[in-house]
């Protein structure tokens, strides 16, 4: 009886193992035609307007526009680096996400498909053109933008200063491609639309929506080069949260945005060049003199409070261009008492690369130093 018993066992055992083999492999090839269907669509281009299905019709719609950026890059499964953005179309974007179905009525438009570094001011003035154009559909609810993470901030502040809409536009993005194990992607886009299609973010300015916390245009900036909590707002913070897509909102910004500001892209078809100047020990002043025959105005990022070399100050003081003073540090205030030449304008707490934006908008007006005061104070 002892013998049966372990034949029996054994017997099990043998049909365990066959069972369990071929389970396995089954797994395998799922995944592999996983991997493979996913670097399929990667290489799918589309330029078309496209709507989703008519399941979330009644509540809004909501335009995504797609221009490309991490959210929308591939590379070898499961990495989170060297991967190509921008592969990804914008339907491809939406599909990964059916759950967008329950929040709204989603029309896709691919703008561009291009690392965020490739952003241009031709892209920000097709979009806010696009934009200040859709925003008239009465049963449009509000926009979304997903973009790279590296000049997201950049787009964000040109887009609050000059679309005329109070309906929500929302900036999101990744920083994991699509292939990488736990993609942040998909989460951040549901999100986002959600922010968009929420009355709550009506008249609050452009937004950008990552990591389930809403920041607004003006103070949004990235702080780490991999991590998926990289868009913050320093010493601003987050002025809202999302959670399971209930928006929470909490604070608004007191700047000047959207439709109260006086800046109208509607007829410009370029931006004046403005270059920004970094400060750093034994900086060559002569940079300052070829920034200055090259552009239309000059940012300097200073260090500390916008302070630099009595070398710099010799050049800086007879220049016939707007300069502003901004500095290389990620949080603090300039003010007009740090200023150590006269014919300078301080930059506020606005950062290099947005202080350049608001006196590349400021110089189409032809602001003198008084206006530009104003303006850095205003916006």
């Amino acid at each position: 009886m002892k013998k049966f018993v372990q034949m029996v066992m054994c017997v099990t055992l043998v049909f365990s193992l066959i069972g369990c083999s071929s389970g396995g492999d089954s797994s395998t090839d799922t995944s592999k035609a996983s991997v493979k269907t996913e670097a399929k669509s990667s290489t799918t281009k589309s330029s078309k307007t496209t709507t989703s299905s008519d399941t979330a019709k009644g509540k809004g719609k909501v335009a995504v526009l797609a221009t490309g950026g991490t959210i929308a890059g591939v590379g070898e499964a499961g990495k989170t680096a060297g991967y190509k953005p921008g592969s990804l179309s914008a339907d491809d974007l939406l599909s990964a996400v059916p759950e967008l179905k329950d929040v709204a009525e989603i029309e896709a438009v691919q703008v561009c498909n291009v690392n965020s570094d490739d952003i241009t001011a031709e892209t920000w003035l097709e979009i806010a053109k696009k934009i200040n154009e859709m925003s008239s559909d009465p049963d449009l609810k509000g926009f979304v933008i997903t973009h790279g993470t590296d000049t997201m901030e950049e787009t964000a502040y040109f887009l609050n200063l000059v679309v005329k809409t109070d309906k929500p536009v929302v900036l999101t993005g990744s920083m994991r491609p699509s292939t990488s194990i736990s993609a942040d992607g998909p989460m951040n886009l549901y999100e986002a639309v959600c922010v968009a299609a929420s009355d709550k973010a009506v008249g609050q300015g452009v937004l950008t929506v990552f990591s389930d916390r809403i920041f607004s245009a003006r103070s949004v900036t990235k702080t780490s080069t991999y991590d998926v909590t990289a868009i913050s707002a320093e010493e601003m913070g987050a002025i809202g949260i999302v959670r399971d897509g209930a928006v929470y909102m909490y604070e608004s910004t007191a700047k000047t945005h959207t439709t109260k500001s006086e800046f109208d892209v509607s007829k410009l078809d370029k931006l004046p060049k403005v270059s920004i100047v970094y400060f750093s020990v034994d900086a060559d002043p002569e940079i300052l003199k070829y920034a200055a025959k090259n552009s239309e105005g000059i940012v300097i990022a200073g260090a500390g409070a916008g302070e630099f070399s009595e070398k710099w100050v010799e050049v800086i003081k007879d220049l016939k261009i707007p300069v502003v003073i901004s500095s290389r540090i990620d949080d603090g205030v300039i003010t007009k008492a740090n200023l150590l030449c006269d014919n300078t304008v301080a930059a506020d707490n606005l950062p290099p690369q947005k202080a350049a934006i608001l006196l590349r908008l400021a110089i189409t007006q032809k602001a003198d130093n008084a206006k530009l005061e104003q303006l850095f104070a205003e916006y």
